[in-house]
């Protein structure tokens, strides 16, 4: 398992591909970049110390699903004070160890650990330790860290360590000290191909089918994207796809809005014309840039089934922003999976006012607009690769021309609150206990 913590084309590993060459109407697909990726996450890292009993400060040993570690003068802590994620953490006080007592056999290229304060306690320092001779000697990582924050944070350590490798954490000095979710990465090189993968891999959110007695969770599944159609507002559910440099080229924009002649006799069928003089931008879903890969993906974007009514501001800026971001994390050598939609009636375009709906009532101006992105580094498998690691960002935004007062960033949410909003079911592929860890955490990563 890998995750966005990547080390991409040091000296030019990043292999480019070669440009589009257009042919009348149609773009050849580029010749996709093979990602260089040093290292994966050790099967059945992070470890989170859930299992196992320490209350004793004494040294001992304690096996948790990685293996046995060494706890001296540290305890598993389970109070309130304790800064965990999941049922308990690591607790060292003065200069205790957390160590391992087996090593792992294909080095390391980056180790993560979470750190906070204990309860009130003053700040404290601390260093990651690394042994290649199964402990009969110990080299510092990195610098010393001082933790000074009572939230999990994490530090990371890049190291090109080969063979057999064990690492300690070692309490310099302060108050106690919490230690979580220590994740190590191989340093194995591999190549990996990006590629086109299933659009609707992390589940079916609202369990639409394609059956007309459905007209408001009409599933449509086409090769750029899938969708639940909702008759009755006149736009998508949700939308959803995968984002990866496979799916990148050099065709143009094609700015041909279209009425979706795939939809079923008898349901509305937006067009253009339905959002002139509105006040509304045709707000994409699955973005015209993640689809340049050739001309007829492009234009797929520009079906009136993957358009929303949206306020100006929030799609020419709010959410073009996500998008940019979105992309460039892609460039950064990972691969996205990326659902949106929108909720709730009234929205407030460039004409002021609160809009409940355009061409004659037969669309709804959502009061919502909200998009998930799942990010993985490029490699197969991808559900399976999910870990409590995993960068997952949930937006939620208003509707309005003044969600342009806050940058993107600030309307982060959790999957769980999206959720609750419309009553769909994100990512339900996942494993269920993970599922529920990942859903009800908020994203503090970086937004640029």
């Amino acid at each position: 398992m890998k995750n966005y913590f990547h080390f991409l084309a040091l000296g030019g590993l990043l292999l480019f591909a070669a440009s589009c060459k257009k042919a009348e109407d149609n773009v050849q697909p580029v010749q996709e970049p093979q990602i260089i990726d040093f290292g994966a996450v050790y099967a059945g890292w992070p470890e989170g110390f859930n299992t196992g009993t320490k209350t004793s400060f004494a040294s001992g040993n304690v096996t948790f699903g990685t293996g046995s570690w060494n706890l001296t003068d540290a305890i598993l802590g389970t109070s309130n004070s304790d800064r965990k994620n999941g049922a308990q953490s690591v607790r060292i006080q003065n200069t205790g160890t957390l160590t391992m007592n087996f090593n792992l056999n294909n080095g390391a290229a980056l180790v993560s650990v979470r750190h906070a304060r204990f309860g009130s306690d003053g700040n404290s320092t601390w260093g990651l330790f690394y042994s290649t001779n199964s402990g009969s000697s110990w080299i510092q990582a990195g610098n010393t860290i001082t933790t000074s924050s009572t939230t999990l944070n994490t530090a990371n350590f890049t190291l090109s360590l080969t063979g057999a490798v064990r690492f300690q954490v070692r309490k310099l000095s302060g108050g106690r000290l919490n230690i979580d979710d220590v994740r190590v990465e191989d340093n194995i090189i591999t190549t990996t191909t990006p590629t086109r993968d299933d659009n609707m891999a992390f589940g079916n959110p609202s369990g639409a089918i394609a059956n007309i007695g459905a007209p408001d969770n009409y599933l449509m599944v086409k090769p750029q994207f899938a969708l639940a159609y909702n008759n009755s507002r006149g736009t998508p559910y949700w939308v959803s796809w995968h984002l990866s440099s496979a799916w990148k080229g050099s065709a143009a924009r094609c700015d041909c809005f279209t009425a979706d002649a795939s939809l079923p006799s008898g349901f509305f069928r937006a067009t253009t014309s339905n959002y002139t003089n509105t006040g509304f931008d045709r707000g994409h879903m699955c973005p015209s840039d993640d689809r340049d890969g050739s001309s007829s993906d492009n234009a797929v974007t520009f079906l009136m089934t993957n358009i929303i009514p949206q306020a100006p501001r929030n799609n020419q800026i709010t959410w073009l922003g996500l998008e940019n971001y979105a992309r460039s994390l892609m460039t950064a050598g990972n691969e996205l999976y990326i659902i949106s939609g929108a909720y709730g009636m009234g929205g407030s375009g460039s004409l002021g006012g609160t809009t409940n709906t355009i061409a004659s009532g037969s669309i709804t101006v959502p009061s919502r607009v909200w998009k998930v992105v799942v990010v993985l580094p490029v490699g197969t498998d991808d559900v399976n690769r999910v870990t409590s690691s995993t960068r997952i960002i949930a937006i939620d935004t208003p509707n309005t021309q003044t969600v342009t007062n806050q940058v993107w960033g600030f309307y982060r949410t959790s999957v769980d609150a999206i959720e609750a909003a419309t009553g769909l079911d994100l990512l339900s592929n996942i494993n269920d206990a993970l599922e529920a860890s990942l859903e009800a955490a908020v994203d503090n990563g970086p937004t640029q």
